[in-house]
């Protein structure tokens, strides 16, 4: 079979189960399976594809079928610019965070005017968040990942190393193993979704790890710890945290009551 009826023999499958962007899934796991760059699939559409290769296709995209989210599969995902592993042990780091990244990057600006070198916590994530900061900071920031999750830790060391970046991993339940130090920011990506809502997410959401998903009854819990405690962390900084899509005022008014 030439490859570009593979691709589109993926692309209808997944079609007929609702999946989204089907064509660039299809492309991507092709390229992923066959070890090449995506440019490549465009170039060889009359190539044929060897039995052993399109059985691995076929396999993967019933793992996508069944759930497992493209990214778990080809273990990698982009994230501001550079590239992570990324397994079921760690969520899959997504374009709305690199906002959060961005915020954070002005807010060092800002601080490293007043201080010749910054410390930055990224508490709770996959580390995306650290790794980042650690890339485009260099040597001007101090930058700890801490998540309760020693796997999930793992896998930021690995990206560390990966990235080329230098980021310092502390093993904590939030605040836990923090002890008395401080820093100029702590950034975060909490669990925030209500624990009633999880079953009624997507297979691939739901196959990413709960722990780090679940936000409790109001999907609060952690801000409410979060806030709470980053007073006794924070020196002279900021406390920057993603919320919900409708999270806003509820935030907001914890903030308010923490003051």
């Amino acid at each position: 079979m030439k490859i570009k009826e593979v691709i589109e023999e993926g692309k209808n499958v997944l079609s007929k189960n609702n999946i989204e962007d089907n064509v660039i899934i299809t492309r991507e796991l092709l390229a992923f399976v066959l070890g090449v760059e995506k440019q490549y699939l465009v170039i060889h559409l009359e190539d044929e594809l060897n039995a052993e290769d399109y059985k691995k296709f076929k396999e993967n995209i019933n793992k996508l079928i069944n759930g497992k989210p493209l990214q778990y599969i080809t273990n990698n995902q982009e994230f501001m610019g550079l590239n992570f592993f990324v397994n079921e042990n760690v969520l899959i780091p997504q374009p709305d965070t690199e906002i959060i990244v961005e915020e954070t990057l002005k807010k060092c600006k800002e601080l490293l005017l007043k201080n010749g070198k910054i410390k930055i916590l990224d508490l709770c994530g996959s580390g995306a968040i650290a790794v980042s900061l650690s890339n485009f900071l260099g040597d001007k920031a101090e930058v700890f990942a801490s998540d309760i999750s020693a796997k999930a830790l793992e896998v930021v060391k690995y990206n560390n190393e990966k990235n080329n970046t230098n980021v310092r991993f502390i093993e904590s339940d939030l605040f836990e193993n923090i002890q008395e130090q401080k820093f100029n920011i702590i950034v975060s990506n909490p669990p925030y979704i209500r624990s009633d809502v999880i079953n009624e997410l997507s297979k691939q959401v739901q196959n990413e790890p709960h722990l780090a998903l679940d936000g409790g009854e109001d999907g609060l819990e952690f801000y409410k710890k979060i806030i709470e405690q980053s007073c006794n962390h924070i020196k002279n900084g900021y406390l920057i945290l993603e919320i919900g899509y409708d999270q806003k005022e509820d935030v907001k008014n914890l903030l308010k009551e923490n003051r």
